[in-house]
């Protein structure tokens, strides 16, 4: 679902995973319609990231 989220409303991703910042800045890119295209690649790359970091903090709190 998110990542449906990154290719059509790339700046509500951001907002769905607690970067509001980032959210307005890619709003703003997004305003252009060539902006559009690098606010989706930007979303998705954040998204996997994102994605990342949660592996990395379940597998750190098992280990505790």
């Amino acid at each position: 679902m998110r990542l449906l989220i990154a290719l059509l409303l790339p700046w509500l991703l951001f907002f769905t995973i607690g970067r509001p910042i980032a959210g307005i800045v890619c709003l703003i890119l997004q305003i252009t319609v060539i902006g559009w295209v690098v606010a989706a690649i930007w979303a998705v790359y954040a998204l996997s990231q994102y994605k990342t970091d949660k592996k990395i903090e379940a597998a750190q709190l098992l280990n505790q």
